[in-house]
């Protein structure tokens, strides 16, 4: 019988779950959990790199739970627990930190963007050892790929580089995992900022259409969308803002780009502001309905997690052992 190759990836437990997130990487979990052998993991460990108030995270990561199994994951066809559960992803991280360097942390792209504004001195220890955790994440279940979007391809070679260097210096240990790159909606972008990625932890509300948003806020939202000078609707680069708006109608209603343009030809940006609404409306109020309806019942939901936790622990424990036993701990 022949092994299924196995996929890890993960959410954060911060902010409100977007469009973004829907499109770029629950679709396409859905889309392959027969195929793959999948661990989706809520990064709760990761959200405690900002401060965070804990009770509001308590709630988003029971949020989270809801959003992934409402948006089609199945608990019987792939395991979903939380990282914090799992011991093994913060023992590793250590592991991990001794055999990064210190240089190579320096140059993480994402680092120097979030502390842009507040400055190296004031930023975390733990938003600086960021990607090292998430390397301990994928390394710890021998993961083969890894769903991500562009903004992450910098932290998966870093994890590629601290697999190969682990298993050059003590013997081979892990797997190095390589990038699988979703075919659709892979970066979907700001409604008010079409140069910025759709951020869950924007300040901005207006900037995302959340997926638990009601129908007349997402309408809100879709309606005072940022648009570009002009009046054709083409995805063109010149034209940033309705290429993003096309691309999301696209994601949501399975129609090629190219057919919507010709369905717009000669129409306002009114019209395709509206159609797309009731698009992404209509698509969402499942997921929306499912979702709170798993909310209404935290206890299943927490002994959902608790089991996922105890098979992804299966699965991780003689990994780390492995490890522990190379560096001469066992």
């Amino acid at each position: 019988m022949e092994t299924k190759r196995r996929v890890f990836s993960g959410i954060q437990p911060s902010g409100n779950l977007h469009l973004g997130n829907y499109l770029g990487a629950l679709k396409n979990w859905v889309a392959i959990q027969d195929e793959y052998d999948n661990y989706f993991c809520i990064v709760d460990l990761h959200a405690l790199t900002v401060p965070q108030d804990p009770k509001v995270l308590r709630q988003k990561i029971r949020e989270v739970a809801a959003i992934y199994i409402a948006s089609g994951l199945d608990p019987e066809k792939c395991v979903i627990f939380r990282q914090s559960k799992v011991s093994g992803h913060a023992e590793l991280c250590w592991l991990l930190n001794c055999v990064a360097r210190f240089g190579e942390l320096s140059r993480m792209t994402q680092f120097k963007d979030k502390t842009r504004k507040g400055g190296v001195e004031s930023a975390s220890a733990g938003l600086f050892d960021y990607p090292v955790l998430q390397a301990a994440d994928v390394l710890l279940y021998n993961a083969h790929l890894v769903p991500v979007g562009e903004d992450q391809r910098q932290h998966l070679e870093l994890m590629r580089t601290l697999a190969r260097r682990f298993n050059h210096l003590y013997g081979e240990t892990f797997v190095v995992p390589e990038t699988m790159i979703p075919p659709t909606g892979a970066r979907v972008m700001a409604l008010d900022a079409p140069d910025e990625k759709m951020s869950k932890s924007s300040p901005r509300p207006g900037s995302y259409v959340a997926i638990l948003d009601d129908p007349d806020t997402i309408r809100r939202k879709i309606r005072r969308a940022k648009t570009d000078s002009g009046t054709e609707i083409r995805a063109v680069p010149e034209k940033p803002a309705i290429t993003n708006l096309l691309d999301v109608y696209s994601g949501m209603s399975g129609r090629p780009v190219a057919e919507i343009e010709v369905e717009y030809e000669g129409r306002g940006y009114g019209d395709l502001k509206k159609n797309l609404a009731e698009v992404v409306v209509e698509g969402l109020a499942p997921v929306r309905d499912r979702a709170h309806e798993l909310l209404d019942h935290p206890a299943k939901l927490d002994d959902l997690l608790e089991a996922g936790a105890r098979r992804a622990n299966d699965t991780a424990r003689p990994v780390l052992e492995s490890a522990r036993a190379k560096l001469g701990l066992d």
